[in-house]
């Protein structure tokens, strides 16, 4: 309330033309834009090689998810959400995504996540973050907030429907407590979806009204095409598809394209993110830090 927020600060310095965007668009499902990628599997394939033999265990969603917190720390502007038609900048850096509960047996059900970065995470932060949210979360026997929340509310009929209705209407006016918002996994800056690990194709997922989700990634299942070398001969390559969902209305297109651009430099070339980055970028009053992971050796 009064431009303040438990995850925002709001903004008003923008474009009008960018601002007035939430009155002719007041809902995500109406800002949907639609991207498509296709990363060069092998590349990144090599680069997960290269660490496995120096001892470092990183995976594609590692990879992914360490270019989009090092982009965010030099664009800030995407990092930024709508709610009651007004701008805020989020004051972290979060990725969303649903896990199973066992990777070989689906029918032992899923959960979803949110895991806080800070913007100087190096790709072995990312990492390290990652692997303890998902061991935390591993097996049936293991509950977190949101698992537990939706299993009380769905016991009493006509309840889902109440409490809905209740976090929508406290969160339209930024009165939802910041420890609620830190638990569901619908108030993040990414949200992200491994379709490869159940071997579907990629997808463009919508992004949720419920939430302040900006950007949504579907990763799917290694692609094959024949492509021509600098010699003119035919070579097969794979590629590691990805969809983009993303809310138009957060900024304009040249800071999206400078986003993006940012993101594939690092995804092209994973080793510049084993460094932290040399600056990072905040918008005004919306600062914020996260402490680094405690290191594992072997992670």
């Amino acid at each position: 309330m009064f431009g303040y927020r438990p995850d925002g600060r709001r903004l008003s310095s923008i474009d009008p033309i960018v601002r007035i965007t939430p009155y002719l668009m007041p809902m995500r499902c109406d800002a949907q834009v639609f991207l498509q990628h296709k990363l060069d599997y092998e590349m990144m394939a090599r680069y997960i090689a290269a660490q496995s033999a120096k001892g470092e265990r990183i995976t594609f969603m590692n990879i992914i998810v360490a270019a989009y917190v090092r982009a965010v720390s030099q664009h800030p502007e995407v990092n930024r959400f709508i709610m009651n038609k007004q701008y805020y900048s989020r004051t972290n850096c979060t990725v969303s995504f649903t896990m199973l509960k066992d990777p070989h047996d689906a029918e032992k059900g899923e959960t979803a996540v949110k895991i806080k970065f800070d913007p100087t995470d190096t790709i072995y932060d990312v990492r390290d973050r990652m692997a303890a949210v998902v061991e935390a979360n591993r097996g049936v026997e293991n509950k977190n907030f949101a698992d537990k929340l939706a299993k009380g509310v769905l016991a009493v009929p006509g309840l889902p429907t109440l409490m809905v209705a209740l976090v929508r209407l406290l969160d339209r006016y930024g009165l939802c407590p910041g420890s609620l918002l830190d638990e569901l996994p619908f108030h993040t800056g990414m949200f992200i979806t491994n379709n490869a690990s159940i071997g579907l194709h990629h997808v463009n997922h919508h992004i949720y009204n419920f939430g302040s989700t900006s950007l949504f990634f579907g990763m799917g299942t290694v692609e094959r095409s024949v492509t021509m070398d600098n010699k003119g001969n035919a070579k097969l390559k794979r590629y590691l598809p990805i969809g983009i969902t993303a809310d138009e209305r957060v900024c304009s297109g040249a800071f999206y394209a400078g986003f993006f651009g940012t993101m594939l430099a690092c995804l092209n070339d994973p080793s510049l993110l084993e460094v932290p980055p040399e600056t990072v970028k905040y918008d005004p009053k919306a600062e914020y830090h996260q402490p680094k992971p405690e290191k594992k050796a072997n992670a």
